[in-house]
């Protein structure tokens, strides 16, 4: 596995590969390696965020450069829950790379999962058809499990209530592109925080920087787990806890993360409903916002964010996801060599 260095500089590493032209493209697609398998964003460094973003805007910027640089490999995609943005954005993200896709999009039917067949033995099955197998899956140990038995590199494209690791990666991505940096951010997360994955591996990633503190406003039911505020305390970082969404609190923060309230994670009607429509953001909200502030939200959203906050220009949440799509391309194009 290639060690990222963790002192290396963003800017410089971007100054250099523009400096370079192809033949620095050609240098930083063979000596970019992503860990094997990225089943966890505990897994990230400083290094490993800061030379995978240089990749990504170098991708950006001449996505042709790189059509053929998984040609020859087959992905595998096996979605166990339902996935719109993480499914299609892997999918294009392999073929325009040049490689080709085996997939099922719900794999908790229409696979031999229905059948009573283990996890584990059909991902020994799936490694004999493919070079890297990317997979979301309902259980909160799946990834964990994966990357146990797998030879082939493992991607993790969300696992249970605890772990989205390349969604963290490309909304670090995302707030890197808008600020700048990664440190001094105040962030706001927003709604089912107790089972929202996207919200455990964004916080994770970003304590990773300094000085980044976070306000953490969900209903009752729905507070973040106390594992994940044992790891802020641990770390002597500072987070508060609400269950208002004011204009005193939106005025302080340079990013507002809304996530869905998921009634498919809630073990009951009746807790969903203690919880639905407690917390909507609305363009009255967002315009007591800092101007430079933005919207990030992993989508899909239900009724969590009003539609005229579209239109508002702090707004960031379809950028975002399009995002994925260049954070995605140069993950896989870490597999070159695979």
């Amino acid at each position: 596995m290639y060690i990222l260095p963790s002192s290396l500089c963003y800017n410089r590493i971007s100054r250099k590969l523009r400096d370079a032209g192809d033949a620095g493209r050609n240098r930083c697609i063979l000596q970019f390696a992503i860990m094997k398998h990225v089943y966890s964003s505990e897994q990230f460094t400083t290094g490993f965020i800061t030379e995978l973003f240089a990749l990504t805007d170098k991708i950006r910027a001449n996505p042709g450069d790189f059509q053929d640089a998984l040609k020859g490999k087959v992905i595998a995609t096996l979605f166990y829950e339902p996935s719109t943005r993480t499914r299609l954005s892997f999918e294009s993200a392999a073929v325009i790379l040049g490689a080709q896709v085996i997939s099922t999009e719900n794999a908790r039917e229409f696979s031999s999962a229905i059948k009573g067949e283990t996890l584990e033995d059909t991902l020994k099955v799936v490694e004999g058809y493919a070079d890297v197998i990317i997979m979301r899956h309902f259980e909160d140990d799946s990834a964990e499990r994966a990357q146990k038995v797998l030879s082939v590199p493992f991607i993790n494209a969300g696992s249970g209530k605890r772990e989205h690791p390349t969604q963290a990666l490309l909304d670090l991505y995302t707030i890197y592109r808008e600020f700048g940096r990664l440190n001094n951010l105040r962030v706001a997360c927003v709604g089912d925080l107790l089972r929202g994955r996207t919200v455990y591996s964004l916080v994770k990633s970003m304590m990773l920087f300094e000085n980044n503190s976070f306000i953490f406003i969900a209903p009752e039911n729905s507070r973040i787990h106390a594992d994940m505020k044992n790891k802020l305390n641990m770390s002597n970082i500072d987070f508060i806890e609400t269950d208002m969404l004011d204009e005193s609190i939106l005025r302080k923060v340079d990013v507002v993360y809304m996530t869905r309230i998921q009634k498919e994670r809630f073990d009951n009607e009746a807790e969903y409903l203690r919880a639905k429509g407690k917390l909507i953001l609305t363009n009255k909200l967002v315009n007591c916002m800092k101007d430079d502030a933005i919207v990030m939200h992993p989508l899909p959203r239900v009724d969590e964010i009003d539609v005229e906050v579209d239109a508002n220009p702090r707004a960031r949440y379809f950028t975002q996801a399009h995002n994925g799509l260049w954070v995605r391309m140069a993950i896989l194009a870490g597999y070159k060599n695979a």
